[in-house]
């Protein structure tokens, strides 16, 4: 299993993405929700809301995640790929049923 973490500016992004990588097959469940960002940009400090969504899907997956993100933002934003050490059973279940193995090219 692998967790997207992905910074946006907007809740509508959020969903927008979501609905599209759902829609796609390229995972089984996304939550997204409120943070607050500070961070420097061209030498100034800056602070602002910002939204995470988690995107939780199967290795492999990375090149199709990124383009349905591309399709919805163009600017700057972190997508950090994470490997939880453990995941319920019951989970990893859904996971693999709903979302298929990607194709090795």
């Amino acid at each position: 299993m692998k967790i997207f973490y992905v910074t946006l500016n907007t809740v509508e992004e959020a969903r927008e993405i979501a609905r599209a990588v759902l829609e796609r097959r390229l995972a089984v469940c996304c939550n997204w929700f409120p943070i607050t960002c500070a961070y420097r940009w061209e030498e100034e400090i800056k602070e602002e809301p910002e939204v995470v969504l988690l995107i939780k899907t199967r290795a492999g997956y990375r090149p199709a995640v990124e383009a349905a993100i591309g399709s919805v933002v163009s600017y700057v934003n972190c997508i950090a790929e994470f490997a939880p050490d453990s995941v319920n059973a019951a989970f990893l279940d859904w996971l693999h049923r709903d979302v298929p193995e990607p194709v090795k090219s």
